[in-house]
């Protein structure tokens, strides 16, 4: 087993309409704005943009992210990531209920030194760590689709 490997999923059930969802998520520069764990994001380009994060932990991990897929009408955005976390991104947004759901799958192994270092004893930590995130931007995200 490579313990630096990670694949995530979380569900965000949202209480707006998948196109609005949509709109918001293809927007990476405003995550700051509702998601308080994502502290920076410079855009290099209309594709591809620098992205610095930090949860519950006390250390930051920074990595690129390349858009590989938009599609609108399947409600899927995909994104390569290198730099401390090295893989990929996707969210695929959908009907549910009277809103949508977002569902946001993660596949990466860490890059990051200090992170491997620790990378048996620290695993549920950092698992934690990310869900913590997870919760905080599905809370942040419901607050600015209302204001929106």
């Amino acid at each position: 087993m490579d313990w630096n490997h990670y694949r995530f999923r979380s569900l965000w059930p949202l209480p707006a309409p998948p196109a609005t969802v949509f709109h918001v998520l293809e927007r990476p520069e405003d995550y700051p704005r509702w998601w308080r764990q994502v502290r920076e994001v410079t855009r290099l380009d209309g594709t591809t943009g620098v992205i610095r994060i930090r949860s519950v932990l006390p250390y930051d991990m920074t990595f690129t992210a390349r858009e590989v897929r938009r599609d609108p009408a399947a409600g899927v955005l995909e994104t390569a990531l290198t730099g401390d976390i090295e893989g990929w991104a996707r969210w695929t947004v959908t009907p549910h209920a009277t809103g949508s759901l977002a569902r946001y799958d993660q596949v990466v192994s860490v890059r990051k030194p200090l992170l491997r270092r620790f990378a048996v004893p620290g695993r549920p930590v950092f698992r934690a760590n990310h869900a913590l995130m997870m919760r905080s931007g599905r809370r942040g995200l419901c607050g600015y689709l209302r204001a929106v």
